[in-house]
């Protein structure tokens, strides 16, 4: 019955978002990089309404991931404003390697997402003070990149087979090179910092920063071979560090077979600082749970 439910919710989601499209925004210059935008903007939109930010990952386009996402239909539901950055790279990845994308205002890719935010808040009616993040592979590490240095402009993330923010940052790297850098100790898994030291890395992209921190939800499948699967347990040690959390509890088949949830500190599923969803057998990517992130942000 549960299984008949949730394919019924799946097909009247699939009909509403038949006809739905992103739009290319050509008032956004795309400065400093050059990041192309695209937005969906409902026509039942809240006032002022919630943003989402989704990043795609490598080899993929703001086009593919506005119909791999799902967000769209979700989007019509509710009345939220999604925007899907454009990589311009030869590759599609985004920049996450270099100082200038993590560093607050730095010049980077994540400056500009952020602009984007900007320009949805004051073009399309958005609510400044309810904007998340959420990303696939290069598009998770830029969202964990986007929470750290923007912590100000975001309210929560959710990371789809990742890595630790700045784990992808490789010396020299510029923020406009094609491709962008490449870590191959990290995307191996073979970088491992102590909690305290990865919790260090994201502070230091906005020093004096000391207000409230985005919320996270992370996702890993462990039998990922392309960003590998230790970057779960040290992506979940850095942010637990951010929040100053030491304690956690785990839960077997949630939120279904095979997955394990596990809580840090205080909270539920949908009302955590940190959540985390390690997927057994599951590889690169872990499938894309939109509804239970629309919960976790509260949407």
């Amino acid at each position: 019955m549960q299984i008949l439910s949730t394919l019924s919710v799946l097909a009247g989601l699939m009909s509403i978002g038949s006809c739905q499209s992103i739009t290319k925004v050509n008032g956004f210059r795309g400065t400093p990089t050059n990041l192309g935008m695209y937005v969906y903007v409902p026509s039942n939109l809240k006032t002022p309404a919630p943003i989402v930010v989704a990043v795609h990952h490598c080899q993929g386009s703001a086009q593919a991931y506005s119909s791999e996402s799902g967000l769209m239909p979700l989007a019509s539901q509710r009345g939220f404003i999604v925007i899907f950055p454009n990589s311009k790279s030869g590759g599609g990845c985004f920049d996450v390697a270099s100082t200038a994308s993590l560093t607050h205002n730095g010049g980077g890719d994540s400056q500009t997402i952020a602009n984007m935010v900007t320009y949805a808040v004051q073009n399309y009616g958005g609510d400044a003070s309810r904007v998340f993040a959420t990303g696939t592979s290069s598009g998770a590490m830029m969202t964990n990149v986007l929470v750290g240095a923007y912590p100000e402009v975001f309210k929560a993330g959710s990371v789809y087979s990742g890595v630790p923010d700045g784990c992808f940052y490789v010396a020299g790297s510029t923020a406009t090179q094609d491709p962008p850098g490449w870590n191959n100790q990290c995307a191996n898994g073979q970088l491992t910092k102590t909690a305290a030291q990865w919790g260090d890395m994201v502070r230091s992209y906005y020093p004096g920063y000391n207000g409230t921190r985005p919320r996270m939800q992370i996702w890993h499948g462990t039998a990922d071979n392309t960003l590998r699967y230790p970057n779960y347990a040290e992506t979940m040690k850095q942010w637990s560090n951010v929040f100053g959390l030491t304690t956690s509890k785990s839960t077997s088949n949630s939120p279904q077979s095979g997955y394990t949830m596990t809580i840090y500190g205080e909270g539920t599923a949908t009302t955590a600082q940190l959540v985390g969803y390690s997927a057994n057998g599951v590889g690169h990517s872990v499938p894309i749970h939109a509804t239970m992130d629309m919960a976790f942000f509260g949407i």
